[in-house]
């Protein structure tokens, strides 16, 4: 059995278009002590919308930011950017043990993001 490595994921979906927000780039930053920002890792979702895992290395506990590039997945599409041009979405990880998905839908006017499994 092969071992699971706890990481941060995520599904983008545009129901404008109604499918996956396949190449929207999102960056993970972890929050130091200081509360300054390092960047972790700069990824873009797969054709399914997906980002399997966004760290390079071993999950830690902290905090932690994830920034969807709205306008440069709009550019992509060849349309203008809607009214968000950027969502960033500050996470909590309390065990490291465990796995951390952060779905994100998206339409023009309205975005929407939970605690996935």
């Amino acid at each position: 059995m092969a071992d699971h490595r706890p990481t941060i994921s995520t599904h983008v979906l545009d129901l404008e278009v109604g499918m996956p927000a396949a190449g929207l780039p999102v960056a993970l930053f972890r929050l130091e002590e200081d509360g300054q920002p390092e960047l972790m890792s700069e990824q873009a979702t797969d054709a399914d919308g997906r980002i399997r895992s966004l760290l390079p290395s071993e999950l830690q506990e902290g905090e932690y930011q994830l920034v969807f590039d709205l306008a440069a997945y709009a550019a992509t599409l060849d349309r203008d950017t809607d009214f968000f041009e950027n969502m960033a979405v500050g996470i909590r990880i309390d065990d490291a043990r465990r796995s951390y998905h952060v779905p994100l839908l998206l339409s023009p006017f309205g975005l929407t993001t939970y605690r996935g499994t």
